[in-house]
């Protein structure tokens, strides 16, 4: 049977997205040639996973690069493809000798010339959305939406967003300039998003967030500790009684949440990835969604 991944708007005039986002942060550790990269990208197509994650620091200001080589080797991809990077992090790094401390920038300045180093490093003229990585004590909001405005005023980004940022953070910059999405960790080991009003307030302005980590940085498939051992149980009883494999199931419990989180993978297996668009098309009863939920907790709801 053919897999189709569905497709998502973010919000009203919005980016639309695959429902399952390519994560790309490891890519230059995964030891694929220029074909194998160019290779992996065309099987995530054939599934209709066609956004793909990134930021400016992944893999040490590198990954980017190693992506760009791709679509440089076949050109008939970018049009094929949603890009979307990060910025608003300087790490310290052999290639950024400039950088005393790792610290956070979100200054004009800095969004400007991060975002048009990524467009350098992919090969394109455009991000499909770029997010600011993380709060930045010293943001501030006017100047961060003037940035964003100028980019997008330019052509050379379509959306914006930001990442790991507050319910307040979030409407604050939303007030100034029209945020396609949020970009929080969450998964059955973190669901703090649930309870700090992060997906409540996306759902209130029906923006679909983006969710990093939807496996738990692979605790639920490894660590022995009692939450994510209690969890994998939960979720493999449901995996086996519906024959549909653990990730699946996961993923199909991130995304059934009405604010419509959008996941992203973090791998590249070609079969990680198909089991994470299994999840897009699945529906969990009621009763196995909170039995996940109370594995995870440790404790039945009130």
């Amino acid at each position: 049977m053919t897999l189709t991944c569905p497709r998502i708007t973010t919000r009203d005039n919005g980016p639309t997205l695959s429902r399952i986002v390519a994560g790309m942060w490891r890519m230059n550790e995964w030891g694929m040639s220029v074909q194998q990269r160019v290779a992996f990208i065309e099987q995530c197509l054939e599934m209709g996973v066609t956004s793909f994650d990134h930021a400016d620091i992944y893999g040490d200001y590198g990954v980017e690069g190693v992506f760009g080589e791709a679509l440089r080797a076949q050109p008939s991809l970018r049009d094929r493809i949603e890009v979307v990077s990060k910025c608003g992090i300087k790490l310290l790094s052999s290639k950024r000798p400039q950088h005393g401390i790792q610290h956070y920038d979100t200054t004009a300045a800095h969004i400007i010339a991060s975002a048009e180093e990524s467009l350098r490093q992919l090969g394109t003229d455009h991000l499909d959305l770029l997010l600011i990585h993380r709060p930045d004590p010293l943001m501030d909001f006017d100047e961060i939406a003037g940035a964003f405005t100028r980019l997008i005023d330019a052509g050379k980004v379509r959306h914006v967003g930001v990442s790991n940022f507050t319910r307040h953070q979030f409407e604050c910059l939303n007030r100034r300039i029209p945020l396609a999405t949020n970009q929080v960790e969450f998964s059955p080991m973190f669901v703090d998003p649930m309870f700090d009003e992060t997906f409540d307030g996306l759902q209130d302005l029906r923006i679909a967030p983006m969710v990093w980590s939807p496996l738990g940085g692979g605790r639920l498939f490894t660590s022995n500790d009692a939450k994510a051992s209690n969890a994998r149980a939960a979720i493999q009883e449901i995996a086996d009684r519906m024959q549909q494999p653990f990730a699946s199931v996961l993923f199909a419990w991130i995304m059934a949440l009405p604010s419509r989180p959008i996941p992203l993978t973090g791998t590249g297996r070609i079969e990680a990835i198909r089991e994470a668009v299994i999840g897009a098309g699945m529906q969990l009863e009621r009763e196995d969604w909170f039995h996940i939920l109370r594995a995870a907790r440790g404790h039945e709801v009130a």
